[in-house]
């Protein structure tokens, strides 16, 4: 069983949904994650019938639901701002639907208590709305669309309001809520840390187009253009020409020098860009010959956060981010501002992408870039 979106697409005139085609399993947490005005939130609103599809199929479980209104898809939206109804209480927003289906008494009372048990909010049942706190609110939106065991629940960023904190507590909680109730769950988020964090799978969009599908790992190590490799987190950037290949390994030529990276199954010209996850390299207090790639530069900022440090090193022309964790950190000498370091990383830890799609995206990834552009060496 699985709900299924086969070319579907949406044209509002000032902005068009190309043509989308998902197959996502029941019981999946999947996400829908982009920028704003990307066309993740018109793909929810097509799912759930608050949108009408310009062309496509969408079916749930083999039944083609594109044409239904909203409450005949067995699909509940949970809205950014939750939607509840002020003068009732907790107890009875979660019942309204219930009610509404003339449900019998005795099966609105046990459906309703299971819900609110569910997202343990059974205590707050007598509670009014203007007293709930956020997490609380959130819990209550929950428990009125789980109330009805949607197959499918649409999740419109529910965690955007919240602090900090409490966002990531609900984040957990929801993952957990996915497999306790089984239902397959649809996030739309703009975060790029909440999709990592949630989703068994995701989608990438721009412009609406879909840019990735795949798990959050896949996406992140073995992004699929330039777009998808700047959005889903920082990045340095070696720009250079391929000048020969050796045992399966391709040679990057460069300003800061020559470079291994291995093919990964991208199309590649003369020019490209080797993208580098400020996470996957090491800051070496001293030069050592036995690393793959090495770098000298030079501390130009640092910012404590407690579990890692974030440093900014200068090198020729560019500025790299480098993450180190603290506890690899404390073991090491400390450093300071001007202190000189060389940098290294794994030969597979380098990503290869064309260099010219790498800058088109600086601009719309919505992503500060790490560096600044560095020059091909003639």
């Amino acid at each position: 069983m699985s709900l299924e979106l086969a070319g579907v697409s949406k044209d509002f005139g000032g902005f068009l949904l190309h043509p989308l085609s998902l197959s996502i399993p029941k019981g999946e947490f999947f996400s829908l994650l982009g920028p704003s005005g990307c066309g993740k939130t018109t793909v929810l609103r097509l799912i759930g019938g608050f949108e009408t599809a310009t062309s496509g199929r969408i079916s749930l479980n083999g039944k083609n639901i594109t044409h239904l209104p909203p409450h005949q898809r067995n699909t509940h939206t949970v809205f950014q701002r939750y939607a509840l109804f002020p003068h009732l209480n907790v107890f009875e927003n979660v019942a309204f639907s219930l009610r509404l289906r003339r449900a019998p008494k005795d099966t609105i009372e046990s459906k309703v208590l299971g819900a609110l048990r569910l997202v343990e909010i059974e205590h707050l049942r007598e509670r009014q709305i203007h007293q709930l706190s956020g997490g609380q609110s959130q819990r209550v939106a929950l428990a009125r669309a789980l109330v009805n065991e949607p197959e499918v629940l649409l999740l419109d960023e529910p965690l955007s309001a919240l602090d900090p904190d409490l966002r990531m507590k609900m984040r957990e909680e929801l993952k957990a809520l996915c497999r306790k109730v089984g239902s397959t769950f649809v996030l739309v988020t703009h975060d790029q840390e909440e999709a990592l964090q949630m989703s068994d799978r995701m989608a990438v969009m721009k412009d609406g187009r879909c840019q990735q599908v795949g798990t959050p790992k896949e996406i992140y190590e073995d992004p699929a253009n330039a777009f998808v490799a700047r959005f889903i987190g920082p990045v340095n950037e070696i720009r250079g020409e391929i000048t020969g290949e050796d045992a399966g390994l391709l040679s990057l030529q460069s300003q800061l020098g020559t470079f291994k990276f291995k093919k990964n199954g991208h199309a590649l010209e003369k020019e490209v860009s080797l993208v580098l996850r400020p996470e996957k390299m090491r800051l070496l207090r001293q030069r050592s010959t036995a690393q793959e790639n090495l770098v000298e530069g030079q501390i130009q900022e640092l910012c404590y956060l407690g579990s890692r440090t974030e440093y900014s090193v200068r090198l020729p022309g560019n500025t790299f981010k480098v993450f180190e964790q603290e506890l690899e950190r404390s073991k090491k000498k400390s450093l300071n501002i001007g202190d000189k370091v060389y940098l290294s990383w794994k030969t597979e830890d380098a990503i290869a992408l064309q260099s010219t799609s790498l800058q088109n995206a600086a601009s719309t990834s919505g992503q500060p870039s790490a560096q600044t552009p560095l020059e091909v060496s003639p």
